[in-house]
């Protein structure tokens, strides 16, 4: 049974990953990643801010409300310092990750992610468009812009981490595929903001992803894959085998798994990865190359249900009890 796939240039024995997430915080937790069968690493992200420095940005009484440096994990220099750390405790690949929204001297970090051991970066461009003078050719070709210049600078495989909010995803994925990323990775999540109706505050807090949030991965994996010629992973809603199944049958090269970790530990990956290789084995399928995108737009049997067609089905087909 072949597991194998290549990711961003990189040959991982199965495409069980280990997304960014705090479970790589410390070296002895890469550790138990690893252990616990992650093909590969991926960091949790340092952001344009902590690099350019915190300007704060207003809060609803006009208070700074970006982190204090002091509350994040690693600054610049600690996370150079973790990332070597890291590399010289595990045989698996490193993902280091930046996240921004604007061009900038920040980007030329990516250098420095590189020369630390870096095996490939990832570019998480998380931008919440709020400003009515900006449209969204602007917003997009900032980002492709982004994407040229990391490219540029490193030598390293980069893949570009992206939300579903585009106006036409397929043709803004090519694009960036043109600029130079190596892979897509579908997709990251904007953690909404609440509101205490009480002190009459904004209120933050995470919510782990959950199995529902894959099928919107799935749709645009099909879409994607079957068209833009790159490397895709999916992020967000993986916690079974059967999720991974439906992942790389829709075209994904690699899984990245964080919440299903979170809630069960690194050793929920290995015994994720065993259930999918005994699906792979009771039908047939020798290898994960032999079943990858048998379902995406181009080879699917009714490519019309990734577009509208489901949507007028599920609509139509529905009655009130």
């Amino acid at each position: 049974m072949d597991l194998s796939t290549t990711y961003l240039g990189l040959e991982l024995p199965h495409p069980f990953v280990a997304g960014a997430s705090p479970l790589s915080d410390s070296v002895d937790r890469a550790r138990r990643l690893e252990d616990g069968g992650a093909a590969a690493i991926v960091l949790r992200s340092l952001f344009e801010e902590q690099i350019d420095g915190p300007s704060g940005s207003p809060s609803l009484d006009g208070e700074a409300t970006l982190p204090d440096p002091e509350e994040c994990v690693f600054g610049p220099d600690e996370y150079l310092d973790h990332l070597q750390s890291v590399k010289a405790a595990v045989s698996v690949p490193v993902i280091a990750s930046l996240n921004g929204h604007s061009l900038g001297g920040w980007l030329r970090h990516a250098q420095d992610l590189e020369r630390a051991g870096a095996d490939a970066l990832e570019l998480n461009l998380y931008d919440v468009a709020a400003d009515p003078d900006l449209d969204g050719a602007e917003i997009e070709e900032q980002a492709v812009e982004m994407v040229q210049e990391v490219k540029r600078a490193v030598r390293i495989p980069l893949a570009a981490k992206l939300s579903p909010f585009y106006t036409s995803l397929p043709h803004f994925a090519r694009r960036l595929v043109e600029a130079g990323a190596d892979g897509l990775v579908l997709f990251n999540r904007f953690y909404e903001t609440d509101i205490d109706v009480e002190a009459l505050e904004v209120r933050t807090h995470v919510d782990l992803s959950h199995h529902h949030e894959l099928l919107l991965r799935l749709r645009w994996l099909a879409v994607l894959s079957g068209c833009v010629p790159c490397s895709f992973a999916v992020s967000g809603g993986v916690y079974t085998a059967q999720d991974a199944v439906k992942a790389i049958l829709c075209g994904a090269h690699a899984v990245q798994m964080v919440s299903a970790l979170l809630r069960h530990g690194p050793a929920c990956l290995g015994e994720v990865r065993g259930r999918f290789a005994q699906w792979m084995r009771e039908r047939g399928y020798g290898s994960l190359a032999q079943m990858r995108g048998s379902i995406h737009f181009v080879t699917s049997p009714d490519p019309r249900t990734f577009e509208r067609a489901n949507y007028m089905r599920v609509l139509q087909a529905y009655r009130s009890e």
